[in-house]
């Protein structure tokens, strides 16, 4: 997969790509990030890339030329552009699902007070990742490329997908997400709080099963909204 991220502050992304399992999915060649800075596509010697909004109001919107050029540069037949806004769809599992499955992403990073509206012509698709405001478009392009790097094939073992938040399973015939069961390591006690016997037992379908009980009990606790509708 490749992702193109335009943004006009490329130096945030520094850092935030160059470790864990984005870097070794980089290393493998199974993902390509170039982060362009959209001053690159500007006409004047200022590289101007925002403006005051037409019918007045306070702060700079971006533009719609310099993004216009930047996309029609970067993209091809494959490609999925995205413009980063608290007006897009709620980004989710799902969604990061359908995501790396494409060949070719192109980021668009919203900043300032918002964008020319006419931008929206020479998109596919918004993406909000939460009902609250940031800065800028950056912090949720992280967000979008680490949870869609992860899912693309080979970045992870089949069963680090597998046991993981968010998963689908089948309660009364109604498949449903759940959140992940509680997990434990060494030492079996610590200050008196001790791992669960059943996980110590080696009887793997108990475990499952116990694994399974512990990740409804957790959501209908926390996420009870992801159950919605179900009988217990």
């Amino acid at each position: 997969m490749k992702i193109d991220i335009i943004t006009l502050f490329p130096n945030m992304f520094t850092g935030p790509f160059d470790q864990s399992m984005i870097n070794k999915a980089k290393d493998k060649k199974l993902v390509k990030i170039n982060v362009h800075n959209l001053r690159k596509w500007t006409d004047d010697k200022h590289q101007t890339a925002d403006d005051r909004p037409y019918g007045g109001g306070k702060g700079m919107i971006l533009m719609v030329k310099p993004i216009y050029k930047a996309v029609k540069e970067l993209k091809t037949n494959k490609t999925t552009t995205i413009l980063l806004t608290p007006q897009g769809q709620l980004f989710n599992q799902e969604v990061a699902a359908k995501l790396a499955k494409q060949k070719h992403l192109i980021l668009i990073c919203g900043h300032y007070e918002g964008f020319d509206n006419r931008i929206k012509n020479f998109i596919d698709q918004e993406i909000s990742i939460g009902d609250y405001v940031l800065t800028g478009g950056e912090i949720p392009a992280m967000v979008l490329t680490d949870a869609i790097t992860r899912l693309i094939p080979r970045v992870l073992s089949q069963e680090a997908k597998t046991n993981e938040s968010f998963k689908k399973i089948k309660i009364n015939n109604k498949k449903v997400k759940l959140l992940d069961f509680p997990q434990y390591t060494r030492p079996e006690n610590f200050k008196g709080l001790k791992v669960p016997k059943i996980l110590l037992s080696g009887n793997h379908q108990k475990i499952k099963e116990w694994r399974e009980k512990k990740a409804i009990e957790k959501t209908k606790k926390v996420r009870p909204d992801l159950l919605t509708g179900l009988r217990d």
